[in-house]
């Protein structure tokens, strides 16, 4: 009897060199984060024009950022359920239909500090599920040699072009149209619904780990076009060398064999995205607090989104390049806290403009890293699950941080305070990171570039 060929699946993907395919991909999922950046930092572009007409205090204020990462937040949680059993490629367009609809109705019926509020956190449900779904993809897609790079090049890039964007419209389309031109533009994400229903294709070590063979076959002709034919034969079978017995979930995630990795991740993504938020949130007001002009203020927040994709580059090739992911993160975000320390004492233009442009480059940076890192020490079975509940874990710092910011600016006013609080944060995010020791098997996977646990 004639015994089939076999072909790993990860191996394919690992050893395949980057094509159109890959740039597809890069495409279609920096689009679908770029919607996630943009609505993660517009808010913070709101509080200006509403804080008076809605007779908001600070921590009112802050909430108006808060509100929509606890959607966020959610959205995190519950896509890797999704994720994981149902698959990435409609996770991924179900979480972009919710929040097109969501952004449009923020622009046309949001008009108080309630309506706007529950609005922002209905439309984090959908946003949240982005960039976990986001960086699943491209992690399950990357070549071996270039996985930190690929994945950057592709959903960091989206998400901190999102960011840039956010700020732009906040400069110049709303002294004129309002703040609810945040949220029109937002909702041209419909366009990209259309196109990735036509041009999406499902993860392939998803499509392995449920046995879809003649999918594999066919999305893995257009990952290597130059072994098309092999994959085509009658008797190939394919297979993906990972556990697929255990349904994902938390306590997966708790369980002997995840449970050091998964809590410092979420200690880490929990304190460093607390300072992020903190930081976004308030950045353009306090700057204006500071004297900077109302241009500027707003500026602020693209010099952090791309300062933060510069620093996420840089980051990912020394983590690429020596192996050592968890101390090239720890050493930005060292970097990002001193940046903050040397803002809370220091008060003029250059110095806000130095040392806000090192934070989105170390602070942001290396949080554009970890989402990658937590994606390469789970398994297939569980990565959805892992890099949500990261997220999900992350983003409830996220929501901690604008709101708990403007209580101390309440208490102690000025910025010292605040730019202080969000460097002690980021410091024990730092501090958590250096805990994510990989399992012996996983660093000498690693070592040699493999994708992957």
């Amino acid at each position: 009897m004639k015994i089939g060929k076999k072909i790993d699946v990860r191996e394919e993907i690992a050893t395949a060199p980057l094509g159109r395919f890959h740039a597809l991909i890069g495409i279609l999922i920096g689009f679908a984060v770029f919607f996630d950046g943009y609505d993660t930092f517009n808010a913070a572009y709101v509080i200006h024009y509403v804080v008076k007409p809605w007779h908001l205090m600070p921590s009112q204020a802050g909430f108006l950022v808060s509100s929509g990462l606890i959607g966020f937040m959610i959205g995190s949680l519950l896509q890797g359920k999704f994720c994981d059993r149902v698959g990435r490629r409609a996770t991924l367009i179900g979480a972009l239909w919710v929040a097109t609809i969501f952004s449009f109705a923020t622009a046309t019926l949001a008009n108080s500090f309630v309506t706007f509020c529950a609005l922002r956190l209905l439309t984090g449900l959908g946003l949240g599920a982005l960039l976990p779904v986001g960086v699943t993809y491209m992690n399950e897609y990357s070549p071996r040699h270039f996985r930190n790079m690929f994945s950057l090049w592709g959903w960091a890039l989206g998400f901190g072009a999102g960011g840039v964007v956010a700020s732009i419209v906040g400069v110049y389309m709303t002294p004129t149209l309002g703040w609810q031109a945040l949220y029109y533009v937002a909702s041209l994400s419909l366009v990209l619904v259309v196109i990735c229903h036509w041009a999406l294709p499902e993860s392939l070590q998803y499509l392995a780990l449920r046995g879809r063979a003649s999918e594999i076959s066919a999305v893995l002709a257009l990952v290597n076009p130059a072994k098309a034919a092999q994959y085509s034969e009658p008797d190939v079978t394919f297979e993906l060398p990972e556990p697929s017995d255990k349904i994902a979930s938390v306590r997966l995630l708790l369980s002997p064999r995840y449970r050091g990795r998964t809590l410092a991740v979420w200690v880490a993504a929990f304190c460093v995205l607390f300072g992020i938020f903190g930081l976004t949130g308030w950045v353009p007001t306090v700057m204006i607090q500071r004297g900077e002009t109302f241009a500027a203020s707003f500026g602020f927040g693209a010099l952090i989104q791309a300062m933060a994709f510069v620093g996420s580059l840089l980051c990912g090739s020394i983590a690429d390049r020596t192996h050592q992911p968890r101390l090239a993160m720890a050493a930005w975000w060292v970097g990002g806290a001193i940046a903050l320390g040397t803002l809370a004492l220091v008060n003029d233009h250059i110095s806000n403009f130095v040392c806000v442009g090192l934070a989105g480059f170390c602070i942001l940076g290396g949080q554009n890293v970890l989402n990658n890192f937590t994606a390469s020490i789970y398994d297939t079975e569980v990565r959805g699950t892992g890099v949500g509940m990261m997220l999900g874990v992350g983003r409830l710092g996220g929501i901690l941080g604008p709101y708990t910011t403007g209580l101390i600016q309440q208490a102690t006013p000025g910025s010292i305070g605040l730019f202080a609080a969000i460097a002690v944060a980021v410091l024990l995010g730092a501090v958590a990171i250096l805990f994510a020791r990989p399992r012996a098997t996983q660093l000498r996977v690693a070592q040699l570039g493999a994708e992957g646990a």
